[in-house]
């Protein structure tokens, strides 16, 4: 079985089917939480850092951060989050974005192996997040959808979750990928 190591600069959580669940704190996104985006958004991370202690106090081994808010800096933005984080807890992080220049920007910043969430099979997206990827030599969660969207047809969704799987080995990049295949 192939297991899949994320770690932090002081602390590793492995993933792969005989792991233990593996329990991913997702509070820090403010997508829906206009308060929380207008203070990161402003510099203001107090919420950020009180909803990642509370995540690891209550058992998250691991964080996912996002700074996804409309017409702000987020490269800026999701590199502060994560060093923040990283300095008040040592759980491993994931980094969420679409945004590759968001994602290069909190890759640069992370302190262990992180995990990016979500690579999705459009070309577009391996061709410029897979290269940044390995460079941080991150894992990536991948999700079987690509330029038509989430398809309900199970053969289609197996065909996309096979080019997800086999991009590593075409682009030479080696590359842990975690596959959620939406139900």
């Amino acid at each position: 079985m192939t297991i899949t190591t994320i770690s932090s600069a002081t602390r590793e959580v492995h993933m792969g089917f005989d792991q233990r669940f593996v329990i991913i704190g997702e509070r820090i996104n403010p997508t829906g939480r206009k308060i929380l985006a207008e203070e990161m958004k402003n510099g203001d991370y107090s919420r950020v850092e009180s909803d990642a202690l509370a995540q690891v106090a209550a058992g998250a081994h691991m964080l996912d951060v996002n700074a996804g808010i409309p017409l702000a800096d987020e490269p800026r933005i999701l590199a502060e989050a994560i060093q923040l984080v990283q300095s008040i807890t040592d759980v491993p992080l994931s980094i969420d974005s679409s945004i590759v220049e968001a994602l290069e920007a909190g890759l640069a910043v992370y302190q262990g192996k992180a995990l990016v969430n979500s690579v999705t099979g459009e070309d577009e997206v391996l061709e410029r997040v897979l290269p940044l990827v390995a460079k941080h030599k991150a894992a990536v969660v991948a999700i079987s959808n690509d330029e038509t969207g989430i398809s309900e047809d199970p053969d289609v969704r197996f065909a996309v979750a096979k080019k997800l799987s086999s991009a590593p080995l075409t682009t030479g990049y080696p590359i842990a990928i975690l596959l959620w295949i939406p139900s």
